[in-house]
């Protein structure tokens, strides 16, 4: 399938960005296969139980120790065949234990989570695919991902829910494409998305408060005090655990996300991973004028120093953001548990 043809607003708003640069016109290229890959994966995901068991484990596990999935497995062929079609150097994903060498004269990376929300295919939640694209490096695989999220040329993602939406910043703004279904081709739906800087929802497992820091616990209180606490004002908690369909209710109505590291062996450093989820999504974000940190770091100012490593991550609405930043700066964070939860509370055993 040539996105050229088959969607021609994408290719025309990419292209145009390039400005007859090379570099530029590489990177509309390599975003036209992953929109390409989408667009099969989207086939897949959309005929469910009738495409066989899509969400049964395959008996292994990723790189990082996950269980996979079978569509996690189909998801990463599809992304990694439709590069090698495109100008790409370098191919980083969460299926794979090393970085793999596609064209070594091209001039991109491209690092990706074929299917996020996996764990949801069953129960057909939107899951979808995150891409993170740079400038190759001229010391090799390994420095072209190991850097700052800012030095990104381009992120999105891509969700499968009730329709299948592009979520794309080339680093001027973010637009909205949605996959027109009797074109087979995505269309710009919306152009310039912003994140308001403040908000009335977090999404959070809060089944993990008695593992969080107290700078965590205490702005989750803080929140469910609603109207009668310090905020002044009512919040509605959602979690969906799927990173691209929390990110897009976001870009949709505003809110804050926090999936932050807690005392739980394995999630010390947080649980998601920097450089093809954390990293991309924050791009967008902050392209949208929202806010995205570890709790205390910028997420894009981070330098990994492991292909899966792992971080805390906290973005949305700027203002809740940086209300988070400041709990974690405090050191008198430790006031005692909300009542709700505390030994005393109204759920004691």
């Amino acid at each position: 399938m040539n996105t050229r043809l088959h969607s021609p607003e994408l290719w025309s708003r990419t292209a145009a960005q390039s400005e007859n640069d090379p570099l530029r016109s590489a990177l509309a290229e390599t975003i036209g296969a992953l929109a390409d890959a989408a667009i099969e994966i989207q086939s897949l995901v959309q005929r469910g139980p009738l495409g066989g068991a899509l969400g049964a484990s395959t008996g292994d596990a990723n790189s990082d120790g996950d269980v996979q999935k079978t569509l996690d497995v189909l998801a990463n062929d599809i992304v990694l065949n439709a590069l090698r079609t495109a100008p790409v150097a370098y191919f980083a994903s969460e299926e794979e234990n090393e970085i793999h060498t596609l064209a070594p004269e091209a001039q991109l990376g491209v690092a990706v989570d074929p299917l996020d929300g996996s764990s949801n295919i069953d129960v057909n939640v939107s899951i979808g695919t995150i891409f993170s694209i740079f400038a190759k490096s001229s010391a090799g695989a390994t420095t072209t991902f190991f850097r700052p999220g800012r030095e990104q040329l381009a992120a999105g993602y891509m969700i499968y829910g009730p329709h299948t939406a592009l979520v794309l910043t080339t680093g001027q703004g973010v637009d909205l494409y949605v996959l027109d279904p009797e074109a087979r081709g995505f269309r710009l739906a919306s152009a310039g998305l912003r994140i308001g800087p403040d908000t009335k929802e977090f999404a959070i497992n809060a089944s993990n408060y008695r593992h969080w820091s107290p700078a965590v616990r205490m702005f989750i209180d803080d929140c469910l005090q609603g109207a009668d606490g310090p905020r002044g004002k009512n919040f509605n908690m959602r979690w969906v655990a799927s990173l691209v369909a929390e990110t897009h209710r976001i870009f949709s109505r505003g809110g804050v996300f926090l999936y932050p590291a807690d005392a739980r062996p394995g999630y010390q450093k947080g649980r998601l991973r920097l450089i093809y989820e954390a990293a991309p999504i924050a791009m967008l974000v902050e392209q949208a004028g929202g806010a995205a940190t570890d709790g205390a770091e910028r997420i894009l100012d981070l330098v990994p120093s492991e292909l899966h490593q792992r971080t805390p991550f906290i973005f949305g609405a700027a203002q809740k953001v940086d209300r988070v930043a400041a709990y974690h700066r405090d050191a008198a964070a430790t006031r005692e548990a909300s009542p709700l939860f505390a030994a005393r509370g109204l759920f004691r055993s």
